[in-house]
C-alpha cells in the first residue's frame, strides 16, 4: 500500500466534488462519530465543500456533542435523497457494507466515488474506488489523523486542523482504546501529543465522555456485576443481558458501551463476552487480555470478527439457540471450550 499515494488520489477527489458525504456504521460509537465528525470538519472548514454525516442510527448522548454544528442526518430515506446528489462518499470505521445496515442498500448503489477509511481486518476492498486500510493504529480516528496530516494544506502540521476535527479526532480514539487501555501503539500517543500541543482541550473531553453518567447506568452496572456477571474456572466471564434489564432501568442506547471491559479488571479474568438481546439476536461484543484472541472467538463461533483484543458478533435465533432462555448456556459453554482449547495449543 502505498499511503501517499493513496492520499494524494483523495485529495484530488476531495478537489472535484461540491457535494461529499460521510456515512460509518450502525449504533455508531466514540470512533465512528469522532472520525465522521473530524472528516466534516475537515471538508468544509479548509475545503468549502457541502458535506452531511450519514448515520444509521444516533450516536450515544455522551459523544454526540462531536458532531455539534454539523449537518447530521440519521433517517434512512433523507440519508438515501442526500447520497442522490453526492459526488463523494467517504466512509469511517467499517470494514463491509453489511456494517452499515439500515443504509447498506443506498450505500451499494451508489453512484459516485466511494472511499473507505478504516481499521478493521479483512475490508471488502472490492466495494470501494479506493480503499485505506490499517489495522496497527488504534482507531478509525488515528489512521484519519495520519491521512489529514498527508493533506497539503496541512502539511503534517496538527496545529492547522480545525479545532472541531481535532477534538472530535481526540475523542475517538479515546474510546476506542478505552481510554489508552488497549490498542495502543507508538503512533497512537504520537497523535495525542500533536493534538494536544495542537489546542486540544482532553479534560473536557474526559468529562464529556466519561463524567456525565446517568443514575440509571450505574444502577445497571451494579446489576450486571452483582447478578448476571458469571466467572468461569477457565479464566472468562459471561454476561447476559436480556431486553428486560434494558427496559428496567431506562437505558438509553449506547449506555452500555464498556460494560464489557468491566470483568477484565478481575484477576485471572482473559476473556469477557457480553451479549445483548436485539430481537431475534444477541449482539455479542467480546474483549480480551493479551494473549487470548478476542478476534478468533468472534469469527469462529458469533459470525464476526473484528481485532485481537476487541471484537463482536451475533447470536441468532434460531439458528444458534432456540430461544433467548437458552443464550447463557449457549455463550457459557462456546466459551469454556474456547479457553480450554486456547490452552491446549
Amino acid at each position: 500500500m502505498d499511503r501517499a499515494k493513496d492520499i494524494a488520489l483523495l485529495n484530488s477527489w476531495i478537489d472535484g466534488a461540491k457535494i461529499i458525504s460521510t456515512v460509518s456504521h450502525a449504533r455508531p460509537d466514540g470512533d465512528a462519530a469522532g472520525s465522521s465528525a473530524a472528516m466534516a470538519s475537515y471538508l468544509e472548514s479548509c475545503r468549502g465543500k457541502d458535506t452531511a454525516v450519514l448515520l444509521p442510527d444516533p450516536v450515544p448522548e455522551n459523544a454526540a456533542f462531536v458532531l455539534e454544528g454539523l449537518k447530521t442526518i440519521t433517517d434512512a430515506q433523507e440519508s438515501a435523497r442526500r447520497m442522490d446528489g453526492t459526488d463523494l462518499l467517504i466512509c469511517l470505521d467499517f470494514n463491509t457494507l453489511s456494517r452499515v445496515e439500515g443504509l447498506e442498500e443506498a450505500v451499494r448503489a451508489f453512484k459516485g466515488r466511494k472511499v473507505l477509511i478504516d481499521h478493521h481486518e479483512e475490508p471488502d476492498r472490492e466495494a470501494f474506488d479506493l480503499c485505506i486500510s490499517e489495522t496497527r493504529v488504534s482507531s478509525a480516528c488515528e489512521l484519519l489523523y495520519q491521512v489529514l496530516l498527508g493533506m497539503p494544506d496541512i502539511a503534517g502540521d496538527p496545529s492547522k486542523l480545525p479545532q472541531a476535527a481535532a477534538r472530535a479526532l481526540m475523542t475517538g480514539m479515546t474510546t476506542d482504546t478505552n481510554n489508552f487501555a488497549n490498542s495502543v501503539w507508538p503512533a497512537t500517543l504520537q497523535m495525542a501529543s500533536g493534538l494536544l500541543a495542537a489546542g486540544v482541550d482532553r479534560e473536557d473531553i474526559i468529562d464529556r465522555l466519561y463524567h456525565c453518567e446517568r443514575p440509571n447506568r450505574l444502577a445497571a452496572m451494579g446489576e450486571m456485576l452483582s447478578e448476571r456477571m458469571r466467572l468461569l474456572p477457565e479464566g472468562g466471564s459471561v454476561i447476559i443481558l436480556p431486553q428486560s434489564f434494558f427496559d428496567r432501568h431506562g437505558l438509553l442506547d449506547g449506555e452500555t458501551e464498556g460494560f464489557v471491559n468491566l470483568p477484565l479488571s478481575i484477576k485471572g479474568v482473559r476473556l469477557c463476552v457480553l451479549a445483548r438481546e436485539d430481537g431475534d439476536k444477541f449482539r455479542v461484543s467480546i474483549r480480551s487480555k493479551r494473549g487470548t484472541s478476542a478476534r478468533l472467538l468472534a469469527k469462529n463461533h458469533f459470525h464476526g470478527g473484528g481485532h485481537e483484543q476487541a471484537s463482536g458478533g451475533r447470536i441468532l435465533i434460531p439458528q444458534d439457540i432456540a430461544d433467548a432462555a437458552g443464550a447463557e448456556a449457549y455463550v457459557i459453554e462456546i466459551t469454556a471450550r474456547f479457553l480450554q482449547e486456547q490452552d491446549a495449543v
